[in-house]
């Protein structure tokens, strides 16, 4: 694996190989709460920004520790 740029509506992080799976760098602030976390493909980390972005303008985003 290697390290690959997230674009979604724009480039907005990085993906980085960790032990078979994928650390997300938040490298926009809109999606900053899913920096550091950690994601086994690619379309899972996709799916976790539209989910993120949709929520934070619907005001319904909650974060989970």
């Amino acid at each position: 694996m290697q390290k690959q740029a997230v674009i979604y509506n724009g480039e907005v992080g990085i993906a980085i190989p960790v032990d078979n799976r994928l650390r997300f760098i938040a490298v926009r602030f809109h999606v900053i709460d899913l920096d550091n976390l950690l994601f086994d493909t690619m379309p899972e980390i996709r799916r976790a920004i539209a989910y993120h972005l949709a929520a934070t303008a619907r005001g319904t985003l909650v974060l989970a520790n």
